[in-house]
């Protein structure tokens, strides 16, 4: 199969997204389809012969004057989606997916002349170009990580001001994605919470989605028990993402014993955000260590192995990068119950424990009941490993996709056929 997988930022520490087009690519390629990868920057790092296509832009958001001029191509953003792109984000509006699907659309029919492709899949950037590419004759499958609603209410509740709501209304691009993706050919989510989620604000059935669940390349992130423990607790993740219930964590440390220490990995900690805010509220300075380098993936296998238990207080993950790679490790994961991390971690309490969300005291009670007794921690982190090695495999989210586009395949020519 001729495969088109567009991902409108493509690099690996931009989020889950970069992760899981690599991954895609690499397992499609080991299977023997031919798999173009159309991306914007930053670019992904793809396995060795499999074509990386660029759509550049202007990468003006959240640049002032005179940082997003280049004085060595003066006349640059004199074309027109460079100009609306500069117009928009001057407002606050995130204009890279449309900007992406416009450019590839403009240029995809000698793509598509070149390399006669099957199938277009699209990591969530569900952009109006992609409604020109499927009625130019290739079917769309889209995958739908999670709706970027919930990222939005997730600052809501932050920040309730009006100022503040419209700044970020602004900044989705939630009518675009509402429209584009009911039209697609087929909508594909990872996991079942994001099922539900994506039928409530995209108004589509959940029996019209596909579930394929993600990988996470154990052989890759694996225990490495000769790295010295730095601290008890590990969080890995973006805490500026309102999201992820940074609160929830920071509060619940203050809750321990004082010898119980946190380790936050994040390379884009401000100065002035929330965890340095929250460490002070909370007078916890001494028994948080931050680490903000932007480490690469062997790094950061070797950060998962400093801790011994990982916090993922997320109030919603799609999927769950994070507790997948800490689990990987060998860690046990204390989280929310809420999205998919049931379905990661598991709900018998084998391989991490699930605490109500927003509940300060229950997250605390659950790291001191795995921490308490000798030698807990590390047979659930083995339970852990052993979960995501029978479960989560890059191969089998690789093939249970392949079956969606055959589908869609048949499905496509089955109404070619009848009209």
């Amino acid at each position: 199969m001729r495969i088109a997988l567009l991902t409108y930022r493509g690099n690996m520490f931009c989020g889950g997204q970069g992760i899981y087009a690599a991954y895609l690519a690499r397992e499609w390629q080991r299977a023997g389809h031919e798999v173009h990868v159309f991306a914007g920057p930053p670019l992904p790092e793809l396995e060795p012969g499999i074509p990386l296509h660029e759509i550049p832009n202007d990468n003006v958001f959240g640049l002032d004057h005179p940082d997003f001029f280049d004085p060595k191509k003066p006349f640059s953003l004199l074309k027109p989606l460079s100009l609306w792109e500069l117009g928009v984000s001057r407002l606050g509006v995130f204009p890279e997916m449309q900007t992406f699907g416009f450019r590839l659309l403009r240029r995809w029919r000698e793509f598509q002349n070149r390399y006669h492709f099957d199938i277009v899949f699209d990591n969530q950037c569900l952009s109006w170009g992609l409604l020109g590419i499927q009625a130019a004759g290739t079917p769309v499958v889209s995958v739908i990580h999670h709706p970027l609603h919930i990222d939005r209410e997730a600052d809501f509740r932050i920040d309730p001001r009006l100022s503040k709501k419209i700044r970020r209304t602004l900044y989705f691009p939630l009518f675009m994605q509402q429209q584009v993706a009911p039209r697609l050919s087929k909508i594909v989510t990872v996991s079942e919470a994001s099922r539900v989620e994506i039928e409530r604000y995209f108004k589509i059935p959940q029996k019209a989605i596909e579930v394929v669940y993600n990988g996470t390349d154990a052989d890759l992130f694996r225990p490495m028990p000769e790295v010295e423990k730095e601290a008890d607790l590990l969080f890995v993740g973006r805490t500026e993402d309102r999201k992820k219930g940074i609160g929830t964590m920071i509060e619940a440390v203050s809750l321990l014993p004082e010898h119980i220490k946190l380790k936050i990995v994040d390379g884009r900690i401000p100065d002035d955000g929330l965890v340095p805010k929250l460490i002070r509220r909370f007078g916890i300075e001494d028994r948080v260590i931050i680490r903000k380098e932007m480490f690469s993936v062997p790094d950061l296998v070797r950060q998962y192995s400093t801790a011994r238990v990982a916090l993922v207080p997320s109030f919603f993950e799609g999927f769950g990068f994070p507790a997948s790679e800490a689990m990987a490790c060998g860690l046990p994961v204390i989280a929310n119950a809420a999205g998919a991390l049931p379905e990661v971690i598991g709900t018998d309490g084998r391989a991490g424990r699930l605490v109500p969300e927003r509940d300060a005291r229950a997250m605390a009670d659950a790291i001191l009941d795995v921490l308490s007794e000798p030698g807990r921690a590390e047979q659930m982190g083995r339970e852990a490993r052993t979960r995501i090695q029978n479960v989560f495999q890059w191969s089998d989210a690789a093939a249970n996709m392949i079956k969606v586009f055959e589908e869609t395949l048949r499905a496509t020519h089955g109404r070619s056929r009848a009209a």
